[in-house]
């Protein structure tokens, strides 16, 4: 999705920095230790060029390492015109505190080229990302043990696989080098899962949220998604992903705005249906049943639970005020500023902070570069093994009572679980304990006033932790 506002140069990582300093006051730390976390450790700035046609165009490239507290660093490439040095920081930071929160042992990083991919053709994209990806290599800012690249807005599974290649070209004898970059395709070392793990990080985070009835009473809810309206900004691949699993999951998604415009239905949106729609016509506008909103607008309709899943810098001091959700769960990095935040809060608004919620990604990126350093597909030793425990479970069951197993039991007792399955469930079980844990410092009497500070708080002190178990102040 391209921007939806215009994107306010160097305040990203002041936004950050004010979450940050926001925290530290309920953590018990040095002001030393605290700067060595709050701030960027490596900030590599380059212009390369590249032969575009029949003349050279020179490209501007980021990549910033944020924490080194854990290696190796881990965080996305973002291909956009809007890139610059203080996104970059600022995404790199998130990465850090996303990882402490969810238990991923990296330090964050992020990685931006200031181009528009939609303008580029194949073979130019190719060029820029290998090209960028050398240049990563002679500045020893990529490798498996040292800089984990990953997709983010603007690239994907096709990017991460010239990157792989061009760093195993250069390493050939490296036996982990698949495991230099995550989101790479399935068939040259990613993981299945890895393509919709951020949106149905999204979802199991908004899902645990609402199963909590104590705090449904306070916003006015019934426990549970089910009837929950729902409003999805942005409809990439995370947008479809978080509105695809969400409305799987029983709740009712009323309005999904993109880059071109927006559409609403009272009666509910099925993504599916909408993604044919958007392949066959090239917009997710005039989508039979539903009305052609403005694309601003939407953001402001009354749901539930609005899910900006777009850039960054979405909700502002200049629409807070005319937002009409009980819950914002941030699929997107930084779409809420501190200064609508601020007002959001005093309207009762709850929001479920990026840092938790769109860790997903993240987390299965974990789970690939685990894969890709052990060297086996996960539910390859044990998937046989389980069935077959599973039919001696039957059969035992089946002399025991005299009576035989249907079809729908046996094939729920006997399956055992694969990739995907182990997947989908550790990715379940991560959001589910984080949240907790946010929400329990949230709670625990401390004063912190919100649940993003609480965020802020739970990756602090584990950094802390990390350092401390060093010894040494680095």
């Amino acid at each position: 999705m391209s921007d939806i506002t215009e994107k306010r140069e160097d305040e990203f990582f002041q936004d950050v920095l004010k979450y940050f300093d926001r925290a530290a006051k309920f953590v018990d730390v040095s002001e030393g230790l605290l700067d060595q976390i709050k701030y960027c450790n490596s900030v590599y700035r380059m212009k390369f060029p590249v032969k575009m046609g029949d003349s050279y165009q020179v490209i501007e490239a980021y990549r910033v390492e944020h924490s080194h507290h854990k290696l190796p660093t881990k965080g996305g490439i973002r291909f956009s015109t809007a890139v610059n040095q203080d996104e970059v920081m600022a995404l790199a930071a998130l990465m850090t505190y996303k990882c402490a929160i969810v238990d991923v042992p990296f330090g964050g990083a992020k990685g931006g080229i200031k181009i528009s991919p939609r303008k580029l053709s194949a073979d130019e994209m190719e060029r820029i990302t290998r090209r960028y990806t050398s240049e990563l290599i002679k500045k020893n800012f990529i490798g498996p043990g040292i800089d984990v690249p990953a997709p983010d807005y603007g690239s994907g599974e096709r990017e991460m696989a010239w990157i792989v290649d061009t760093y195993a070209t250069f390493f050939p004898n490296e036996l982990n080098a698949s495991a230099c970059v995550t989101g790479k395709p399935v068939s040259q070392g990613g993981i299945r899962g890895r393509k919709e793990a951020t949106g149905l990080g999204v979802y199991f985070g908004i899902r645990e949220a609402l199963s909590i009835e104590e705090d449904c009473k306070a916003w006015g809810l019934t426990p549970g998604m089910a009837g929950k309206t729902f409003v999805v900004q942005g409809f990439g691949n995370v947008g479809f992903h978080s509105a695809k699993f969400i409305h799987e999951g029983g709740g009712k998604i009323i309005s999904i705005a993109e880059w071109d415009g927006a559409i609403y239905s009272a009666d509910g949106i099925n993504p599916h249906a909408l993604e044919a729609h958007r392949i066959k016509t090239g917009s997710i506008l005039n989508f039979p049943g539903t009305t052609n909103v403005d694309k601003y607008a939407a953001l402001e309709i009354e749901c539930d639970v609005l899910v900006p899943a777009a850039l960054e810098n979405q909700i502002n001091a200049g629409n807070a005020d005319r937002i009409k959700c009980k819950i914002i769960g941030e699929a997107a990095n930084g779409p809420v500023t501190p200064e609508a935040e601020a007002i959001l809060n005093a309207k009762g608004v709850y929001i479920i902070p990026d840092i938790y919620l769109n860790a997903g990604g993240v987390t299965v990126s974990y789970f690939e570069w685990l894969k890709n350093l052990s060297h086996v597909r996960f539910g390859r030793l044990g998937k046989r093994w389980d069935e077959s425990a599973g039919r001696n479970t039957i059969s035992v069951l089946e002399d025991m009572t005299g009576r035989r197993a249907t079809d729908s039991q046996r094939a729920l007792i006997e399956r055992g679980a694969d990739e995907l399955d182990l997947v989908y469930s550790g990715l379940e079980e991560t959001m589910i304990n984080s949240y907790n844990a946010i929400r329990d410092e949230l709670k625990s009497g401390s004063g912190i006033p919100d649940l993003r500070t609480a965020a802020f708080v739970v990756a602090i002190k584990k950094i802390v932790q990390s350092y401390n178990t060093l010894g040494v102040f680095p």
